[in-house]
Formats: structure tokens, sequence, C-alpha cells
């Protein structure tokens, strides 16, 4: 508030200037006064989407009772709100942060990951998954500490969303109920239930022994993919991250990876490292064009 009583006591003098003024002198003055007047209300309108954040939290009672919330509160109070980046604060985290949350004819969803190209590099430690990096309004990790607190209250359930889109100018999409991830303990474990979709199963595996469902997360400093060694043809692997280049939930490598490196039309396809969902396509793996990973409550 004090900022914007500092715009009040600036127009106020503006003004009286202003009307002190003649012929040239109050010409140009007047045309300061506009453009000071622009510019409050772009700071005025930069206030907004704070401002409704906090509406909602005092709205479900989450300032003071210290409930869960996340995106699906949004609707509660504008039932026609726009997908866009709010403000959330879990049960038990400590600090608020930003989201993306979408807002679908099938549920309203809080957006975990988002690959548009290669601008982003995803290719970090543990510490960058854990805490999250990027542009919510844009490509992003929202971090595995974060998902992990919104979905460890057993009362609730999750679903996970995957959207997966080709550089042919197709999509597809796998849903898995009951999406949870353990704390930092289980390396934040993978949990997940049910399937449905149109691309198949990655999860749990294009083949038998690479189920990733129940495995914890792997980074390049921080391996727990169960290689000891992975063996692929005449090639052994220690760490699937030396061959992915992207933290996940490695599972002797596995079937599904959406954070390995970001690869252009053209040269998206044979590579051990990309946006790859092997039951969608094959059989050489194929890097997508863009992907997209969100859950809501059931």
């Amino acid at each position: 508030m004090g900022g914007l009583l500092g715009w009040s006591e600036l127009m106020l003098a503006l003004l009286l200037i202003f009307s002190m003024q003649t012929g040239v002198k109050k010409a140009k003055y007047l045309c300061c006064v506009k453009n000071s007047v622009k510019l409050l209300l772009i700071h005025r309108l930069s206030l907004i989407p704070s401002c409704f954040s906090l509406f909602i939290l005092i709205k479900s009672g989450s300032v003071n009772a210290g409930r869960p919330l996340d995106c699906s509160y949004i609707r509660t109070v504008s039932p026609t709100g726009a997908s866009g980046v709010y403000g959330i604060q879990p049960e038990g985290f400590r600090n608020s942060f930003k989201a993306y949350c979408e807002m679908g004819r099938n549920g309203i969803w809080t957006v975990i990951q988002k690959r548009t190209g290669g601008a982003v590099a995803f290719d970090r430690e543990w510490a960058a998954y854990k805490n999250g990096f990027g542009f919510a309004s844009w490509d992003h990790w929202l971090g595995l500490e974060k998902i992990s607190a919104m979905t460890k209250n057993k009362s609730k359930r999750w679903k996970l969303r995957v959207d997966l889109w080709d550089f042919e100018g197709g999509n597809a999409y796998a849903e898995y109920e009951d999406f949870r991830l353990g704390d930092e303990s289980t390396n934040y474990r993978l949990s997940v239930g049910r399937y449905s979709g149109t691309a198949g199963d990655a999860i749990r595996g294009a083949y038998p022994g690479v189920d990733q469902n129940g495995y914890g997360f792997s980074t390049s400093d921080h391996d727990s993919d169960g290689c000891n060694p992975c063996i692929f043809g005449d090639i052994a692997t220690n760490s699937c991250t030396d061959s992915k280049r992207g933290g996940w939930w490695y599972s002797k490598c596995g079937s599904a990876g959406l954070n390995g490196d970001w690869h252009p039309k053209g040269g998206n396809i044979g590579w051990s490292s990309g946006l790859h969902w092997l039951t969608w396509k094959g059989p050489a793996p194929y890097s997508a064009k863009a992907t997209r990973m969100m859950i809501t409550p059931m």
C-alpha cells in the first residue's frame, strides 16, 4: 500500500504544479501528468494477480486455518477464472510459489512440467529438480518438493496427465489415477495407479523389467535408477542420466523420460536423450516436439 500512497502524493504534486503553469510550460506539464497516470495504471494492474491469489486464500480459509491450497481452489472463487499463473501454497509448505493453472473442461490442473523448445536447459542436478526451475508461464519444472507437498495428503487423490505433441501435427495423452510422490527421504518415489489414454503406459514400460512405478527420482549427481550396470546391446551404463541427460524416475532407464535434450524437427529421431514416451512412437526413439505434465484432484 505504501507504493500506492507514494503515487497518490506524486500525482497531487504534479497537478498542483500544472495548475500554476501557463502556455508552453503548461503543455509540457500536461504531458508529464498524462505519462504519470499511465505508469500508475500499469503499477496498479500489476497487483491484480497477487490480490486475486490473496482473495482466494481468504475465501478458502487457508490464510488462517493453514489448509492445503492448489489450482482447484480458483474455480470455487471465480467460476470463469482464466488459465494463467497463480500463487499457491500446499499444506505444510513454508512459502507460496507460482504455478500455472490450466482451466480445462475436464478439470483444473496444476502444471508441473512443460517443454516447448530448448531454451530452458533440463540437464540439471538434484537441487534444481528439488526446488524447480524455468518460468511458470513457459517451459519449466515445478519442483519435486512442491509436487510432493501437494500430493502427500493421503485423504486426497490426484490424477496425473501427460500431454505429448509430435512434429507432424499429432498428439496423444496418458492419464494415471492415484498419482503421488514420496518425500526426499524416498528420493521422491513415484506412485501411479490405473492408466488410460492414447499414448500407451510408458511409465510401466514398453517391455518387461523397466517399470518406473515405485522408483525414486535420479539426476546426474543423485542416482537411484537400479543400473549396476544396465546393458543395452553392447553398451553398458551405470547411470541412466549419462545418456538421458535429464532427471527422471528411471528404472533401468525405462520407456518414459520427458526431461532430456530437446531436438528440432528432422533431428529428433534416434537419440538416447530426448523427450521420450516409447509406447507412443517407435521403434526408434522419437523425441517429442512438446510435452506437458499436470495434476488435478480426483
